[in-house]
């Protein structure tokens, strides 16, 4: 008689337990557009969520002050003129996001350094409109529907639009640098590889295409990556494998494992339940756990990947919750507790509850660092500037230790992450006016006391 054995792994009893109310984000108005956006996106200190009204207006959270942020008290970010549709968070600065709008424009924004829309007790906090985007990104004819970051490049943004095209951007120059244009439908998701050394996007026509972001050319092309009519989400789980999230011809979710190296046919393929929403994976490429969320579902399955047949392993149950979801986010590994033995950290948007922190746990007796389940993670440091890049550079995400007792390694990665700033076109011309100014009193100075210049 054969033993049965079960797979081991430092994540099988990784729990979540309902938050708090006194944890949640709550008394906003969540923006009512739809598409195949998150809704919320987060870095390691803040979030954005798009709300309700004109000019676009967006919540800016601090994620060390959950509470109640009430509409027309609280400050907010507004610069659009349509609604804005998605948001990422520049990976090398955690002040940094962009925006993607319904008018066609990508805004670049700064979160001042006194942002503060609650106080310390969770209450709402008045303050003014922030109204001045540092940069605009004009190129797109249609609305513009998802962004993403360069991951190891600096200032480095792609972008999306109903304009069936897509951009990859120098955010600096404020111009694009290449564009892809021969695309027949609407685009269902972008993501970059780990080094950002190519790019894939789904669409609507159900094919899969592989970019050489540097040339805005189509290298590989995956027909009919899931049967169904479901959007398509991507995720690289390695250098040549991806996995692909969607529905099967009777409608069924579905995970696909796709070896970039032969896309003949897919490695395997993981039936997930015959729910209607779209599929949100949440992957943690530091210890290959994948969380799989799903728009309008209450559950957050948990799988692993591993690089042997059948390669995608379910963990556990995972979370479980009868409140829905409408949107998902990670949080970056360097804002959690890390002594806590917190290893994953999930926004949740609930269409009347406001925002859920889900925090995974991986459960130990000792209050030592878990050096096993913390391995070095991304830093937030460019690996290169945008034009090395662009010139041919490639290199792997600086890395950083999540030992909070390093010998101040950690500090010293942040000291070195050197944050690129942009100015508004309203500071500049400010502080023109205050140098014009001074220059008109040194002048009448001089000529007070007789001195030619």
């Amino acid at each position: 008689m054969s033993g049965f054995k079960i797979r081991g792994s430092k994540f099988r009893h990784v729990f979540c337990d309902q938050p708090k109310s006194e944890e949640t984000w709550t008394e906003f108005r969540i923006s009512t557009v739809t598409g195949d956006q998150q809704y919320i996106k987060a870095s390691a200190k803040y979030f954005a969520i798009g709300l309700q009204g004109g000019g676009g207006p967006m919540m800016i959270g601090r994620l060390d002050r959950p509470g109640r942020a009430v509409p027309g008290v609280s400050p907010i970010f507004s610069g659009h003129s349509g609604s804005v549709l998605d948001m990422d968070w520049n990976p090398h600065n955690d002040e940094m996001f962009a925006t993607a709008s319904e008018d066609t424009k990508i805004k670049i924004w700064q979160v001042p350094d006194d942002w503060e829309p609650t106080d310390e007790n969770g209450e709402s906090k008045a303050g003014d409109e922030f109204s001045e985007s540092v940069a605009d990104l004009v190129g797109h004819r249609k609305k513009v529907t998802l962004l993403r970051y360069h991951p190891t490049a600096a200032n480095t943004l792609m972008s999306t639009s109903a304009d069936h095209t897509v951009k990859i951007w120098d955010c600096e120059s404020m111009a694009p640098v290449t564009s892809c244009d021969d695309i027949p439908n609407l685009v269902h998701d972008i993501v970059w590889d780990r080094r950002g050394e190519s790019c894939a996007f789904s669409c609507k026509d159900k094919n899969l295409r592989i970019m050489d972001p540097r040339t805005g050319t189509v290298n590989t092309t995956i027909e009919t990556v899931h049967e169904g009519a479901k959007s398509v989400k991507l995720t690289y789980v390695s250098d040549n494998m991806m996995f692909s999230f969607g529905a099967s011809k009777q409608s069924s979710r579905e995970i696909r494992v796709w070896d970039l190296k032969n896309t003949s046919k897919p490695l395997h393929t993981e039936k997930v339940d015959t729910a209607a929403g779209a599929m949100i994976p949440l992957y943690d490429p530091d210890t290959s756990v994948l969380y799989l969320c799903g728009k309008g579902d209450g559950v957050v399955r948990i799988y692993e990947y591993e690089d042997k047949a059948p390669y995608i392993f379910k963990l556990n149950d995972g979370f479980r919750s009868n409140i829905p979801g409408k949107g998902y986010c990670m949080v970056p590994k360097r804002g959690l507790n890390i002594m806590g033995c917190e290893t994953a950290r999930i926004l949740k948007v609930t269409n009347g509850q406001g925002i859920h922190p889900l925090t995974f746990t991986v459960p130990r007796k000792s209050d030592a660092f878990q050096d096993d389940i913390y391995p070095e993670s991304i830093a937030p440091i460019a690996a290169h500037s945008h034009a090395e890049w662009f010139g041919g550079s490639a290199k792997e995400c600086e890395t950083m230790s999540l030992d909070p007792a390093d010998g101040g390694a950690t500090a010293g990665i942040m000291a070195k992450s050197a944050k690129t700033t942009f100015k508004s076109v309203a500071s500049v011309s400010k502080e023109l006016e205050e140098a014009k100014k001074r220059i008109d009193e040194l002048e009448a100075l001089l000529k007070s006391n007789s001195i030619s210049y």
